[in-house]
């Protein structure tokens, strides 16, 4: 009886020592996952922000762009009322039928 009670405990030991080896591998899987999740989302951060400011960017120049052609279209506008009034005033009145015709249809 003794044997077979001694064999029982070197069972459990042997169960108990690999449960922990178990254990241990599971616990440094998951700390090798936490951290390559981790730098996959500093990853995905860093791209993030580095689109949104080549957005921003982009958008600051377009800005300026728009500025600089409604400038130049203002400019010519006003030479073209001192020059040549009725034509300007003529172009203007062709511009607005065309454009109340687009707008109700």
């Amino acid at each position: 009886m003794a044997s077979t009670t001694g064999s029982y405990v070197n069972q459990s030991r042997d169960i108990e020592d690999r449960a922990r080896k178990v254990g241990g591998q599971i616990s440094d899987t998951a700390s090798d996952l936490a951290s390559k999740a981790s730098e996959q989302i500093e990853g995905a951060m860093h791209s993030a922000e580095h689109t949104a400011r080549q957005v921003a960017e982009q958008g600051r120049e377009a800005g300026e762009r728009v500025q600089e052609v409604a400038g130049n279209f203002k400019s010519a506008v006003d030479k073209s009322v001192r020059d040549q009034p009725m034509a300007t005033l003529a172009v203007a009145a062709a511009l607005g039928f065309v454009i109340g015709a687009l707008w109700k249809s």
